[in-house]
Order: C-alpha cells, then sequence, then structure tokens
C-alpha cells in the first residue's frame, strides 16, 4: 500500500481476494431485489405495461454494462471506486465524485429504511394495533421502524464486507422464495391480459423518455459502486459477467413484480395512485400478510448493506483519515436521520422524484468521464503508487483535473437543458445522451491538450 501524505490507498492483492461467482452474483441480485425496485416498478406503472417492461430492459442492459466496465477496473486494479476517480479527476479533485456518492448512498439507504419501516407499520398494526402510516397517528410506527431498521443496519456493517456476504447468501434464498410467491398471488388476483390492457389516467401517464431517466438514475447508482466489491474477486468473470447478470435479474423480477402489483391493486381497486406503489402498500392490500412484511424487511437489510458500504467507501476516500469501519458508522447514523425527512418536508414519493432527478443529473456525466479516463485514454493501465503522489502522475493542477471538472459542469448543464427539449425528454430520455456526450467531449479534450496521456 502506497503512502505519501494524502492517505493510504487500499489495493486489495489477489492473494487477498476470496470473493466466488455466486457471491458476486448475489451481492449484485441483493442490490436489486428489494423494497426501492419494486418502488420503481411501481412508478414506471404510469407508462403501462409494454412500455413500463420495454424500457426496463433497455435501461437495465446498457446501465449494467457500464456496471461490468466499472467492475472490471476494480477487479484490475484492487481499489475501491472513489479512489479509482483519483485518476481521472485528480487526488484532490475526487472529491467531486466522493461527495456524490456520499450523498447518493445514504439517500438510498434512506429510502431503503423509509420502505421497510412503512412495513414495520403495518406489522405493528397486527401485533400492537397501532394505526398504519398513512392513518391518523401511523407516523409513530414508521418512526419506531426507522430506528429498529437503523440498529440492523448498524449490525450489518459492523464487520464491514465480510457481513455483505453472509447477508446476501441467506437473504437472496428467502426473497427468491418471496418474489415467486408474490408473482402467483398477483396473477391469482388479476389476469395478465387485464394487466396488459391497463392504460393509466391520461393525467398520471408517464412518457417512455421519463421512465428511462427515473430507470437510469436508479441503476447508474450501482455504477459508481462497482469497484468496492469487485476487487475482493481475482477473477475476471466473477467481476464482470456476475455482477452484469445478477444486477439485471434482481432489476427485471423485483420491477417487474412492482409493474404488475401496482397494476394489478389498481384494476382491483379500479383507482390508481403513484402514492401507493410501496410494497408494504400492496402487499396489505393483495392479502399477502405478515410474512410479506417480514421480507420487505430483510430485502432493505440486504440492499443497505450495499449502499452503506458504498458510502462509508466515498467518505474515506473523502477524510483519508476515517478507518472504513468508522466511515459506515457515520453514514449509517446519518442515513438514519435522513430517513426522517418525508414525515416533515414532504411526501415519500414528492421526495423520491426529486431525488432520481438530482441522481440522474450528477452521476451520467461522472461515469462518462472515469470510464472513458481508463478504458481509452490509459488503455487500462493505472500507474497505482501515483495514486497518493503530490506531483505526481494524477496531481493536474494543484490536484484537480479541471478539464474533468469543466465537462462535468457542462454535462450537467446540457441534462438540464435536454430535460426542456420535448423530443428527447419524451422519447429515449436526456441521461444517457449526457453519457455520451460526456464521454467524447472529456476523451477529445484530453487528447487535444496532451494531459497525462500515455
Amino acid at each position: 500500500m502506497a503512502k505519501n501524505g494524502l492517505g493510504r490507498v487500499p489495493a486489495i492483492p489477489m492473494a487477498a481476494r476470496h470473493m466466488s461467482y455466486w457471491d458476486m452474483f448475489a451481492t449484485w441480485v441483493g442490490a436489486n431485489a428489494n423494497n426501492g425496485t419494486w418502488y420503481i416498478g411501481g412508478v414506471i406503472a404510469a407508462c403501462g405495461f409494454l412500455t413500463a417492461s420495454t424500457t426496463l430492459i433497455v435501461a437495465g442492459i446498457i446501465s449494467y454494462l457500464l456496471l461490468a466496465a466499472a467492475s472490471y477496473m476494480g477487479y484490475k486494479t484492487g481499489l475501491t471506486a472513489m479512489t479509482l476517480t483519483r485518476a481521472s479527476f485528480g487526488l484532490r479533485g475526487s472529491l467531486l465524485p466522493s461527495v456524490i456518492n456520499l450523498v447518493q448512498f445514504i439517500g438510498w439507504a434512506a429510502v431503503n429504511t423509509f420502505i421497510a419501516a412503512t412495513s414495520m407499520s403495518f406489522l405493528f398494526h397486527d401485533l400492537f394495533g397501532w394505526p398504519v402510516y398513512g392513518k391518523p397517528g401511523g407516523s409513530m410506527g414508521v418512526v419506531v421502524g426507522i430506528l429498529v431498521m437503523s440498529v440492523f443496519h448498524l449490525l450489518s456493517v459492523s464487520v464491514g464486507q465480510r457481513s455483505v456476504q453472509l447477508i446476501e447468501r441467506i437473504g437472496i434464498v428467502l426473497v427468491f422464495i418471496f418474489v415467486i410467491w408474490e408473482t402467483i398471488v398477483v396473477f391469482k388476483t388479476v389476469s395478465f391480459h387485464e394487466i396488459l390492457n391497463w392504460q393509466p389516467p391520461h393525467n398520471l401517464k408517464m412518457t417512455p423518455g421519463a421512465a428511462i431517466d427515473v430507470l437510469a438514475a436508479f441503476n447508474l447508482a450501482w455504477v459508481t459502486a462497482a469497484s468496492d466489491f469487485s476487487r475482493f474477486t481475482g477473477v475476471k468473470r466473477n467481476a464482470t459477467q456476475a455482477a452484469f447478470l445478477g444486477a439485471n435479474l434482481g432489476l427485471f423480477w423485483f420491477a417487474f413484480i412492482g409493474v404488475i402489483a401496482t397494476i394489478g391493486t389498481a384494476i382491483t381497486l379500479n383507482h390508481f395512485d403513484p402514492n401507493n406503489s410501496d410494497p408494504s402498500t400492496i402487499a396489505s392490500k393483495l392479502g399477502l400478510g405478515f410474512l410479506a412484511m417480514i421480507v420487505i424487511i430483510l430485502t432493505s437489510t440486504t440492499a443497505n448493506a450495499v449502499n452503506l458500504m458504498s458510502a462509508g467507501s466515498a467518505l474515506t476516500n473523502m477524510t483519508r483519515r476515517l478507518s472504513l469501519k468508522v466511515s459506515l458508522w457515520v453514514v449509517t447514523l446519518i442515513a438514519c436521520a435522513v430517513t426522517f425527512l418525508p414525515l416533515f418536508v414532504a411526501s415519500f414519493l414528492t421526495i423520491f422524484t426529486a431525488f432520481l432527478d438530482g441522481i440522474g443529473m450528477v452521476l451520467g456525466p461522472e461515469i462518462g468521464i472515469f470510464l472513458v479516463d481508463y478504458f481509452w485514454l490509459r488503455h487500462r493501465q493505472y500507474q497505482i503508487d501515483d495514486f497518493t503522489k503530490v506531483h505526481g502522475k494524477y496531481w493536474y493542477q494543484g490536484g484537480v483535473n479541471w478539464i474533468a471538472i469543466l465537462v462535468w459542469v457542462v454535462s450537467v448543464a446540457c441534462y438540464i437543458g435536454l430535460k426542456h427539449v420535448a423530443v428527447i425528454a419524451n422519447s429515449i430520455g436526456a441521461t444517457f445522451v449526457v453519457i455520451v456526450l460526456s464521454m467524447l467531449l472529456y476523451g477529445l479534450l484530453m487528447k487535444f491538450t496532451q494531459r497525462q496521456v500515455q
């Protein structure tokens, strides 16, 4: 491990890597087989079944090809995702992607915790007669649920990466059983023909482009965490293929269940309300009972094991003084505090959609920049010893690669602009267009200026 005043580079040597194909596959299935993915499916149900299913597949494949590429970087170098951004953004410039990752993964942890706490309010109703969330006095169950889930999360991150492996190995089996059960119950309630032909009310209908941007924001969050886990495997196939297949399986299955369960509930009740797309509300209305709520809570823990690990890695890269274990405790406590926001600020759906829009805006350019830097400009070769060297290869100007910062700012501005161009915003969305733009702009500017290019 290299040291030189800017902190150590925690590269994992090949001999110390023990994640198997199944471990990696289970990690990424578990990352997406959760409440948030179900909720996303419920949100894009506003497109209608065919459009929602098509955009789900297209956005998933594109996003997780990028995940496989980022995962390869971790496998080759043994470094965390945010440490790797020092090469493209500069040793000090990597603070920008680290802040983005810290905020987004704390946000995702809060999202999953809130949905799980909602499930716990239903459990408390069955056990103690407390009002469920959404009814007068229902906030008490959610508050207690948030605190209980936060204790679970503190326990899950207390032993670091090993806890992720253990949680995913156990959780993935129960998740599969639950999803199969959920699928059977939904199709017993309504027919596939009814789901296929259902259309949302015109005033609530979502365009394909809007759905792609929602899905892209959801999927791309994992791309910036890929190396945090692939650095623990010494086999390329585990890092790339297992990550791609696992993430897509978790996404397709759980989001698909979210789509059909939300549509099925709308048909059954003759009323569609995207605010009621969370799995707890749907499970309750479909009569899935106590066990369903337990599994929903478990999936929050499996997903947040990944979210909190990535947020902790980002914080460690930012401070370069805190150990990973301390960082994990810090981000878990912050996530607990953030989870209370929907109780006091706005509805959960309002905060969630604003959160997704912000993620899509800032993540796409970051991903385009660090992938092009590694695969095109550096030809898949980084000098790890220079990751902590002042005036080394990745120092640029004062520790910042201002070209990367400029491209990121311009790309974010383009995203905002494209969201107001109806022909793009309503058809293919702005996110993937901006990723391609950031790749081209960064690659060409770096080539033109001949800075740090081998």
